[in-house]
């Protein structure tokens, strides 16, 4: 029987979908191991591979396709464990990455502090030379100036280059020649040209997005090669894909080559899997839902509209302005520490707080048994009666909960209350710092919540999620049957998608066709390869599709606009992208100039190959009301029951029906149904729950006097 494999690495655990031949899936769940990302990926498929009967070999060996999907590369940015990379720039410009954009947070009159810059100012090396806008050459390249470069940068311990030169992106030449002299004389290091990343004009994200890529570089070549070289061993002989920042996956040489792309790929394939269960299970071709993917470590969210996924160019690492921005297009995925592993404690002025240090998968929780001796979310789940001890991912860890309440007792005796209600109080502050991220997110772009459905997903997915519908406003949520694995799940479902991005301003005004027939040129050339370079995975279908970044004259800012067709060959092309901006700029700002003409700088062309999806099963009906395995005492937000009905996840069937309050177990989550929810199982056999609110206003939960 042929298998598809989809892994998504988090920061604490390691979620594995398997489909085989019938369209079947089937989920395993460990514990990330750092050293070595194989061993877990290992362990999670041996436990789907010992239900079906086989040895890991023999399923790894009938696996037609395995999509990897992990955060290596955002944790290692963020922990600072990238290869040590210096920076070339053009003369006179050596604080492009302290400087970055000038934003700030808190108003114009807040102060604005620099943080240090991705790369250090002792490995930033000023290159003489420059290129005009127009390309022309203002000043020849001195090559004993990027030989000198080099010279310093491999004495200070360089392992990477990142070359970022101004207008670069009209003339390449110096870059390409600054190439050839790194190859001469330092063919050692790893190296990236910003015209071949991201040709854009802006000189800070375009510089930044190069250092960070050379920095991955070693890093990701070395993890991907040593998992492909494991997965070999292992019995592997199929098409490793991995996972990308933009919702698609890659060839694994191809993001060896350009591992920015990797950075955020894990938390990108939730919307996907969202997306699938819109479409399928609420039975909406265009479905507008909120994805909420709640890991270990994080809680993530995503938007969908109208059946298309948000993307976004401002995807920063650390607090906006100050931290490092990839400065590519990527799924908008925003995250906050507000994960199961999230550690709960009382600041200086004894207040609760709930993040964002995480006690991650080493040493964990408490509850764990692994040495962690901080409260955390999952700490107070176990407390509140959300987990079951014995039961928690399917048996295979056994939880702790006198070391839970161990561990939140120092929290209830410093705000003097019990530690039950420490471990309430905790919860509804955890979800009230999600609902708050949430809010921020739509209605900042004009979205209501309550009118969206939300997808939740993640191994902590379950315990609060009705609470955080019910803050929002949110009369329907689906809990995929895959919840636990939600972005392993979407990566099933992944199509193979790069962009190919070039440079060419040119004014609605006075259209140059040439020159934008010119550069749609080389970007057909770019995406041809990409085309031939995956043939052999057999695409179903590919398309192709255009963008422009576009501005009124003057504005600061541009607005991605979609242009009809592959090409602007006529004044009517011309006319047709410009009404369309306009309807765009209305559209986003809620405001617009029909009168003015627009500028056109970077060009987008988008490639989509669609590869066969796993087919979807027909499950059997249930007959009867389903019947619980047991009843426990649960400490919901606002009211304690205690003859809980606990339900186990494979006994509900589609069309079952229970009314909260109740708790269903999954191998890899828990759903807890609070009072007045209901759930209907769909036909996919995914959970729908109705929370019991009307779109309107709700109330929110008072934290204070919960702990009260």
């Amino acid at each position: 029987m042929a298998y598809r494999i989809s892994v998504d690495t988090g920061g604490t655990f390691t979620d594995v979908v398997i489909v085989d031949g019938n369209g079947a899936l089937h989920i395993g769940k460990a514990l990330t191991t750092y050293l070595r990302a194989f061993e877990g990926i290992e362990q999670a498929i041996g436990q789907v591979a010992e239900r079906i009967g086989v040895s890991v070999r023999e399923l790894l060996a009938d696996t037609t396709h395995f999509a990897y999907g992990t955060t290596r590369s955002t944790n290692a940015i963020v922990e600072a464990k990238t290869a040590r990379t210096a920076f070339f720039t053009t003369q006179g410009f050596p604080d492009i990455l302290l400087l970055r954009e000038g934003g700030r947070l808190g108003g114009a009159f807040a102060p604005r502090e620099f943080s240090a810059p991705y790369v250090p100012r002792y490995l930033t090396f000023e290159i003489e030379e420059r290129i005009d806008s127009d390309g022309s050459v203002h000043v020849e390249l001195d090559e004993k100036s990027v030989i000198d470069a080099i010279n310093e940068a491999r004495a200070a311990g360089a392992q990477a280059v990142g070359v970022s030169l101004l207008w670069s992106t009209v003339n390449p030449a110096h870059e390409l020649r600054i190439a050839q002299l790194l190859e001469e004389h330092f063919p050692e290091a790893s190296r990236t040209l910003s015209h071949q990343l991201n040709p854009i004009v802006r000189e800070y994200r375009r510089a930044s997005s190069t250092v960070i890529d050379a920095s991955l570089k070693p890093l990701m070549q070395s993890f991907l090669g040593e998992l492909e070289s494991d997965l070999v061993l292992g019995g592997f002989a199929g098409q490793l894909l991995i996972s990308t920042s933009f919702g698609g996956s890659w060839p694994v040489g191809r993001m060896i080559d350009r591992p920015i792309y990797s950075v955020g790929s894990g938390p990108s394939m939730a919307p996907i899997a969202a997306l699938h269960a819109g479409r399928h299970t609420l039975q909406d071709p265009a479905p507008n839902v909120l994805v909420a993917d709640t890991g270990g470590t994080t809680f993530d969210v995503g938007l969908i509209t109208e059946g298309t996924i948000h993307y976004s160019a401002d995807t920063w690492l650390g607090q906006k302005y100050s931290g490092h921005i990839t400065g590519m297009k990527s799924v908008d995925v925003r995250s906050i520490g507000a994960g199961g592993g999230s550690i709960i404690s009382v600041d200086d002025a004894g207040l609760v707080r709930v993040g964002p240090e995480s006690a991650g998968a080493d040493p964990g929780p408490a509850c764990y048994g692994r040495g962690g001796v901080r409260p955390t979310v999952t700490d107070a789940a176990l407390v509140l009666g959300y987990f079951d001890p014995a039961g928690f991912i399917g048996g295979k860890l056994k939880l702790d909960i006198d070391a839970a309440r161990a561990a939140l007792r120092p929290i209830a005796e410093s705000i003097g209350t019990s530690v039950e209600q420490a471990a309430r109080g905790a919860f509804v502050i955890a979800t009230q710092n999600i609902v708050s991220a949430v809010r921020e997110m739509t209605i900042s772009q004009g979205i209501d919540p309550r009118d969206l459905a939300l997808v939740a997903g993640g191994g902590a997915s379950g315990v609060n999620i009705v609470q955080i519908a019910r803050e929002l406003g949110i009369g329907r949520v689906v809990l995929p049957k895959t919840a636990g694995a939600l972005s392993a799940s979407g990566a099933i479902n992944a199509d193979l998608v790069s962009d190919f991005t070039v440079s060419a301003f040119v004014s609605s005004r006075d259209f140059d066709f040439e020159k934008v027939r010119t550069a749609l040129a080389h970007a057909q050339e770019q995406a041809q390869d990409f085309v031939d370079e995956i043939a052999g995975l057999n695409p179903i279908a590919v398309h192709r599709s255009l963008s422009v970044d576009a501005r009124y004259p003057g504005q600061v800012w541009e607005l991605e606009t979609p242009v009809d067709g592959l090409s602007v060959e006529t004044a009517e092309d011309v006319e047709a992208l410009v009404q369309e901006f306009h309807r765009q700029h209305l559209r986003v700002f809620q405001v617009n100039d029909p009168t003015q003409g627009i500028e056109c700088l970077a060009w987008k062309l988008r490639v989509v190959a669609e590869i066969e999806k796993p087919r979807i099963p027909v499950l059997p009906r249930a007959e009867g009301a389903p019947e619980p395995i047991r009843h426990r005492s649960v400490l919901f937000a606002d009211e304690d029951r205690s003859d809980t009905p606990v339900y186990a996840g494979e006994d509900l069937l589609p069309d079952a029906i229970v009314e909260g309050p109740a708790i269903i177990l999954e191998p890899t989550t828990t759903l807890v149904l609070d009072p007045g929810a209901r759930i209907t199982v769909a036909a996919t056999g995914d959970y729908i729950i109705t929370t019991g609110v009307a779109t309107d206003a709700v109330a929110p939960i008072d934290a204070e006097e919960v702990l009260a």
